[in-house]
C-alpha cells in the first residue's frame, strides 16, 4: 500500500485525489495547503498549488519523496529536505467537469532511477500515457499548451462574442472546432493550414476587418501575420 498526501484544493489536487481514491493499493488524503501538519506518516507527498507557492508549501512537507504538478516550475523550486520529482499532468482541469485520466499524459522526473520507477508505478495505476520529461522539456511543453488551450479558448470566446453581436449561435460553429481538432491528429498542422491569410485574400481579410472592434482588429491583423509568415516557411 503506497499512501500519498495531495497537497492543495484547487483543480488539480482535487482530480488527483479522486483519481487515486478509485485504486485499491492506494491510501490518499487531501490536504490543505495552508493549514499543513506533520506529513511524516505519507510516502509521497504531491504538491498541486500554484507555482509562485511551490517554494514555501515544500519547505513544510517532510515525507520521503515530495514532487510538485507544475507545468513550468523546476525541479529545483521544491526546497523539502527529502527527494524530490515532478508529477504533471498535461491536461486542462475543471474542478466539477469529469475527467478520463486513461487519456491524460503524464510527464515525470526524478533525482534517482529507483524514485523514477516508483513515479511510473504511480501513473500507471491512473494513466497509460508516461512520459520521462526534464524540466526544461517540460516549460517547452507548458508554453506550447497555453497556446493549443488558453489561447484558443480566448478565440472561442471571441467568437462567440462575435457571433451573439449579430444574432448567430455559436453552436453552428462546433462541427468546424471539431474538424480541425480531427485534422491534426492526422497532418501537421502547418499543413492543415487553410483561410483568407494563408491565401492572402486581401479582399475577404477586409471584410472581416470592418466587422470587427479595435481589439479584434489587431488580433486578427496580428494572427494573419503570423499565418503568412509561417507560410513561406514551407
Amino acid at each position: 500500500m503506497i499512501s500519498i498526501a495531495v497537497i492543495g484544493l484547487g483543480n488539480v489536487g482535487s482530480h488527483l485525489y479522486n483519481a487515486f481514491k478509485k485504486v485499491s493499493n492506494i491510501s490518499v488524503t487531501q490536504l490543505n495547503s495552508r493549514h499543513l501538519k506533520d506529513t511524516s506518516d505519507f510516502d509521497i507527498a504531491i504538491i498541486a498549488v500554484s507555482d509562485d507557492a511551490i517554494t514555501e508549501v515544500s519547505k513544510q512537507v517532510n515525507t520521503p519523496l515530495v514532487v510538485h504538478t507544475s507545468g513550468s516550475a523546476g525541479m529545483a523550486e521544491l526546497q523539502n529536505k527529502s527527494r524530490k520529482g515532478v508529477f504533471y499532468p498535461l491536461q486542462t482541469f475543471t474542478k466539477d467537469t469529469i475527467v478520463d485520466f486513461d487519456r491524460i499524459p503524464i510527464c515525470i522526473e526524478a533525482e534517482n532511477d529507483q524514485d523514477l520507477k516508483l513515479l511510473e508505478k504511480l501513473v500507471a495505476f491512473i494513466s497509460d500515457r508516461i512520459f520521462h520529461i526534464s524540466s526544461e522539456q517540460r516549460k517547452s511543453i507548458h508554453v506550447s499548451a497555453v497556446f493549443v488551450n488558453n489561447f484558443v479558448n480566448h478565440m472561442y470566446t471571441m467568437a462567440e462574442s462575435i457571433c451573439k453581436e449579430h444574432n448567430v449561435p455559436f453552436q453552428i460553429l462546433h462541427p468546424l472546432i471539431e474538424e480541425t481538432v480531427n485534422k491534426i491528429k492526422t497532418i501537421r498542422p502547418i499543413e492543415a493550414q487553410t483561410g483568407p491569410a494563408k491565401r492572402n485574400d486581401i479582399k475577404t481579410i477586409q471584410k472581416h476587418l470592418d466587422l470587427l472592434n479595435q481589439q479584434q482588429q489587431e488580433i486578427y491583423i496580428k494572427l494573419t501575420e503570423s499565418i503568412q509568415v509561417y507560410g513561406k516557411k514551407l
